[in-house]
This record gives C-alpha cells, sequence and structure tokens, in this order.
C-alpha cells in the first residue's frame, strides 16, 4: 500500500488550458435527491462546479426543482417524476435516453439523496455512461442478488463505499481494523473492476492497473470531515475532476484512479483548511467547498 503525496496529486490534476471553453471540461449529470434529503444533490453539484466540470446538470424530484433552479444558476435543474414519498419514481428513467442524446453528458453520478427510489435499480441495470455509484446508489447495489456478476466491468465506475456501506455490499461485518479495511476495498476492486473506496480515516482507493491491484492510502482530512453531507461534496469533486480528466485523456479506469485519488486528497486537505479556521467542532459540508479554492492552490504549489 502507497501514501498518496502532493507530488502526485499535483502531477494527475486536470490541465486548464486558457483557450479552453466550457465543453472542453466534461458534462456531469447527477442524479440525487428526495424530499427528505434534499441537500445531498445540492451539495453534490456545487462540488462538481468547484472542481472544474464544464457543465453539471442535477436530475431531481420535480417538487423541489423550482426552489434549487433559483439557488444554483449555474447548474442546470432537470425536474424528474416522484412519488408519493417524495423519491425520484421508476417512470423517470424514460427522460434519460433522449436527455443523454441531446446533451451528450460526460458522466453519471447516482445515488446522494436518493433514499429508496425505484430509479435506482433501472440505472444502475441500464446506463452505460462512466459511472460514479454513491450512498444509495450503492445500497441500491448491495440489495440485488449477485450484484456483482452483473456489474458491467467494461464500463468504467468509482464506488465509493464508507464502511456500513462496504459491509453491506460485501455481506461482511465492518471492518475492524487497517488490514480489514485494506482487504476490503481490494475485494470489492476485484469483484467490479472498478476504482474503489473505502471511506474514514485514511480513505483507501483500490484499483487494477493492467491486472496488477493497487491500494494508495490519502494522508489528508481529520475528524472535521465526520459530518453530514461531506460524501456529497466528495461525489462532486471525484466527478468533477473525473470530468476533465476524461475528456482530455478518455475515460477509462485509469482516469477513474486519477479523478478519486485527487478528489480525495483535496477533500481532505480543504476539510484540514477549513478546521484551522473552524474548529473540528464546527466545519460543515459546505466549508469544505469552500475551502476547494485554497485546496487546489496548496496541491499545485502555489
Amino acid at each position: 500500500m502507497e501514501i498518496l503525496s502532493q507530488t502526485q496529486i499535483k502531477s494527475w490534476l486536470p490541465a486548464r488550458p486558457e483557450n479552453a471553453h466550457k465543453g472542453l471540461f466534461g458534462r456531469v449529470l447527477i442524479v440525487a435527491g428526495s424530499r427528505s434529503m434534499c441537500g445531498a444533490g445540492f451539495l453534490c453539484a456545487c462540488s462538481a462546479l468547484t472542481a472544474g466540470a464544464g457543465l453539471v446538470y442535477w436530475a431531481l424530484p420535480a417538487s423541489m426543482q423550482p426552489s434549487f433552479a433559483a439557488q444554483l444558476p449555474e447548474v442546470i435543474t432537470i425536474p424528474l417524476a416522484e412519488n408519493a414519498t417524495g423519491e425520484i419514481a421508476q417512470s423517470a428513467w424514460e427522460f434519460f435516453p433522449e436527455f443523454c442524446k441531446k446533451y451528450n453528458p460526460s458522466l453519471v453520478i447516482l445515488g446522494p439523496g436518493m433514499g429508496e427510489s425505484p430509479l435506482l435499480p433501472v440505472l444502475l441495470e441500464n446506463c452505460a455512461l462512466p459511472l460514479l455509484v454513491d450512498a444509495d446508489g450503492l445500497n441500491a447495489l448491495s440489495r440485488q442478488a449477485g450484484w456483482h456478476r452483473t456489474w458491467a466491468q467494461e464500463r468504467p465506475g468509482i464506488l465509493t463505499p464508507h464502511p456500513g456501506e462496504m459491509a453491506r455490499l460485501l455481506g461482511q461485518p465492518v471492518a475492524a481494523d487497517e488490514k480489514a479495511r485494506q482487504s476490503q476495498v481490494e475485494t470489492l476492486a476485484q469483484l467490479t473492476g472498478a476504482v474503489c473506496l473505502l471511506k474514514g480515516a485514511g480513505t483507501l482507493i483500490s484499483w487494477a492497473n493492467n491486472s496488477k491491484l493497487q491500494t494508495w492510502k490519502n494522508p489528508t482530512g481529520s475528524s472535521a470531515l465526520a459530518k453530514a453531507g461531506a460524501g456529497d461534496v466528495l461525489a462532486g469533486l471525484i466527478g468533477g475532476l473525473w470530468a476533465q480528466l476524461g475528456s482530455a485523456e478518455g475515460f477509462s479506469k485509469h482516469t477513474a484512479f486519477k479523478a478519486a485519488a485527487c478528489g480525495v486528497y483535496l477533500h481532505g486537505l480543504a476539510g484540514d483548511l477549513a478546521a484551522q479556521e473552524k474548529g473540528n467542532f464546527s466545519v460543515l459540508a459546505r466549508d469544505v467547498i469552500a475551502y476547494l479554492p485554497r485546496a487546489f492552490a496548496v496541491a499545485e504549489g502555489k
């Protein structure tokens, strides 16, 4: 297992050519949110934009759309059909093929704040785009019998479980120590062929590079990040970075790994910088987004 360094992160960050336009920095489609967890998609979308994505689309329950469209003028919001409990309905799948044909999203972030939306298993089965699965998307995946046999290994993917979600995916107890954490994240990477995280103190990233398993540990971050919404920020950050790297270099396991590594490092660093001013008790998920510009500057050596 290797430790991520600032030098590596600097070399993996996406390039930002001065003569570029937004289309060169990728299009992120976020499918997120429900009546009871409406903030998840908001944080994810803000983070993806702050990470540098050229365009961000957020597909959300129709009842939420007017409010968030006003709060997020930079994000293109897409109202979807919802069920009686305020979760995105299965019939919302009808929007997806037409939307993809019209807007050509680079990748999809699926899951934050979606609850038990019946759209989740449909998208997990049918989405052919590069896919980052987080939060309730991972819970939906774990409920599918033999899910690891049907996961599309040829599709570039990133899975971002916390310890509880990892335990549900593998049908194992929550990892009790570093050795067990490494074993679990490597098992998930081998089962899926995806770039896999295991979040927590010293977040781990594992992936198969030309069939050779590599596992990395992140040195940044603290208990300041142990707050609701921090994972939504991380998902958007990784997705925004991957949109840029994939658009420039191709959507592959390699660009997925670089996006995940840079995202985890910057997320922890932004939390550390916020905690220097606000303390470990009082950092909010939105503060992590606010400190991302400083984190980018530090990572770039500025």
